[in-house]
């Protein structure tokens, strides 16, 4: 059995993980936010890897998530069909914020004066305006006069009729040596807003993310990694190889935090809990979603960083919540706290790096949650007299005690990620009561229960190397590539026509990802809903698609209409070569850890609590709050009236209860 890397490059830390002969190696070294790239090879280096030793060596990067949020990208113009020239700007015509007027959208990637119209139409039967030569070599002029570093094209009806959007791309890449990204190409769906957006994101970032990617690859091979081993992990949890991702950008959106979800799905099912809420908070922001049945809830339109992309992702709902979220008072005086974050440079106070205002993690360690002393990420020791220093001087200018500060500061940074939990849940149905929450990162067990008091959860897991699962669950990813196609059929004609969409898309997924098993899923919904449902199908169940929707649909909704018409909008390939998940070997400890003694502060005041070393807690191990649990990659609160057990994986699964330690 080789060894699988994954590498998670945060706001903060660089984690790697690596699954191998010897269980679990675990690095974790401060990110380099000049050269992100660098901080793989420190966590590499730090693990004790040798060059070439990794079958897969598998990277979640920020570099497209940043490059959306920074709004830095390539210079992009887009063409599109003469008429619709304003369709960035105009959106859905609905509004930021439904009753704040003050709030607006984003600005589109594309300003309006860089988008060229072209004298051309298709409808959903075809010509509409034929495209003439004339009007190819004025649209390739006109593009060539805005000097683009990459190009859109998206036109009207393009995902059924793709004629016309052929012969402008081939003219277009005769005329110029930039990207050109073509929409039928790219995402071959309906809706031309969310197509034309992700197409227009797609020219936004290629020619960053693609330069980064290739240097990640070039560095891989210079490591002695074979050509076959760099991947970089996409937004559905799935690995893309350089060649591939380089050419799918928007699919790296949510590359780090999907991660994150499919390290929390392999801990939840190796602890016997298939049903979770997940909570992911890092030093700069906090993820929350959600996985049902063993796997993460997926969607294949979304907005990231308000701009809309209709490409397959695991569902996360981002919030600035981390614990290098900075805290500061408003004009009116009220304590806040992020979106603001002190990042790896220079760094909470507590560091000791030459950050002097306060952070979450300050907060933290001044009320002895952290404590004074503590490694983190294995080469940063934390300072209780800075933090105190950093939290003392908010808390004289909001008039308020320094612990009362500290403990607001962490209140207001759990309330945000409280909201971002129920957006992924409660909105959307699901109940929290019913669920374990799976609370991670470096920061995420010191408030995991804290959040599930607010959330009406009864179950809290902590894993093992909590602040570096989503390194875990990059490690473990399978090769994935999806394909789809629009159809648009009643689900009757659908299942007579169906083998004719399949065999072309099984077919350029083999290409992309040979050997691949391949798996379909339909786009369903009822007519006239806005709306589709995944409904798993295949050779040999088409014409079941029709009563699994019913289904789905009830237990998405909670209701079901057995005598609606349904119709099928798109048909996907989802092509999977088996990664790493079966291999990983959980740590298992039968010896008993060191354990002490500790004050900290809590809304009460001072109270005593137990303090013990996370890798020295053996299987049965039982620890009653209020409890301190110190890891190499975090550390974990057990209130008072709370009680963890540690389970046979190394995890911590706790409860409300009363216990006497063990």
């Amino acid at each position: 059995m080789g060894v699988r890397v994954g590498v998670d490059v945060g706001g903060t830390f660089t984690d790697l993980v690596a699954i191998g002969p010897r269980g679990l190696v675990v690095a974790k070294v401060p990110s380099t936010p000049d050269a992100p790239e660098r901080g793989i090879w420190d966590a590499y280096d730090a693990a004790g890897l040798e060059s070439g030793s990794a079958e897969a060596l598998i990277h979640g990067t920020t570099i497209a998530t940043n490059a959306l949020l920074e709004r830095k990208g390539a210079r992009v113009v887009l063409v599109t069909t003469e008429g619709f020239e304003d369709l960035l700007e105009l959106r859905r015509q609905d509004r930021a914020a439904l009753y704040d007027l003050s709030r607006h959208h984003p600005p589109p990637l594309v300003p309006r004066d860089r988008v060229v119209g072209v004298r051309e139409r298709m409808g959903p039967d075809g010509v509409v305006r034929a495209l003439s030569d004339e009007a190819v070599a004025a649209a390739v002029g006109r593009v060539r006069a805005l000097e683009p570093e990459a190009v859109a094209l998206s036109l009207l009806f393009a995902f059924r009729h793709p004629e016309h959007e052929t012969r402008l791309a081939a003219a277009l890449r005769a005329a110029l040596d930039v990207p050109v990204i073509v929409s039928h190409e790219l995402v071959p769906r309906v809706r031309e807003y969310e197509r034309t957006s992700t197409v227009a994101a797609e020219a936004f970032l290629r020619p960053r993310a693609g330069s980064y990617v290739a240097r990640f690859a070039r560095d891989a091979g210079a490591r002695g990694l074979s050509g076959g081993a760099a991947r970089v992990l996409a937004s559905n949890g799935g690995a893309l190889r350089p060649e591939l991702a380089a050419e799918r950008a928007v699919w790296l959106a949510l590359s780090g935090p999907a991660g994150g979800i499919q390290g929390a799905a392999l801990a939840g099912a190796a602890s016997g809990c298939t049903d979770l809420l997940t909570l992911d908070m890092g030093g700069t922001s906090a993820d929350a979603g959600v996985v049902r049945g063993g796997e993460a809830d997926m969607r294949t339109h979304g907005t990231i960083a308000g701009v809309p992309l209709a490409v397959p992702h695991i569902f996360i709902e981002t919030v600035s919540a981390g614990g290098g979220s900075i805290g500061w008072l408003d004009s009116g005086g009220a304590l806040r706290v992020g979106p603001e974050s002190a990042g790896a440079v220079p760094g909470p106070a507590c560091y000791g790096t030459g950050g002097t205002r306060p952070a979450v993690t300050d907060a933290f360690v001044a009320l002895g949650w952290i404590p004074d002393g503590a490694l983190l990420g294995g080469s940063i020791r934390v300072s209780r007299g800075l933090a105190e220093g950093a939290v003392g001087a908010l808390a004289a200018s909001a008039g308020l005690e320094p612990a009362a500060c500290a403990l607001g500061m962490i209140r207001i940074a759990e309330a945000t990620m409280a909201r971002a939990l129920r957006r992924v849940s409660v909105e959307r149905g699901l109940d929290p009561g019913a669920m374990t929450l799976v609370a991670f990162g470096g920061a995420g067990p010191l408030s995991g229960c804290a959040l599930a008091e607010l959330l009406g959860v009864r179950r809290v897991l902590f894993p093992p190397h909590a602040g570096a699962l989503s390194a875990l669950g990059m490690a473990a990813a399978d090769d994935v590539v999806e394909e789809a196609v629009s159809v648009h059929l009643s689900a009757a004609e659908f299942a007579v026509r169906a083998p004719a969409f399949a065999a072309p898309l099984a077919a350029r997924v083999a290409e992309q990802l040979p050997g691949a098993a391949v798996r379909y899923v339909a786009e369903c919904r009822y007519v006239r809903q806005g709306y589709e449902l995944d409904v798993p199908c295949g050779e040999g169940t088409w014409e079941r698609v029709a009563r699994d929707f019913h289904d789905v649909h009830q237990r998405a909704f909670g209701h079901q209409d057995p005598k609606g018409e349904i119709q099928v909008v798109a048909l996907r390939a989802v092509g999977t070569l088996s990664g790493g998940a079966r291999q990983v070997r959980w740590p298992r400890r039968s010896s008993m850890g060191a354990s002490s003694r500790l004050t900290i502060r809590l809304e009460g005041g001072e109270v005593d609590a137990s303090g013990a070393d996370w890798d020295g807690l053996h299987d049965g191990k039982v620890l009653p709050g209020p409890a301190v649990v110190e890891g190499r990659s975090a550390t974990a609160l057990i209130p008072p009236g709370w009680v963890g057990r540690v389970n046979r994986i190394g995890a911590i699964l706790v409860e409300p209860g009363d216990a006497r330690p063990d």
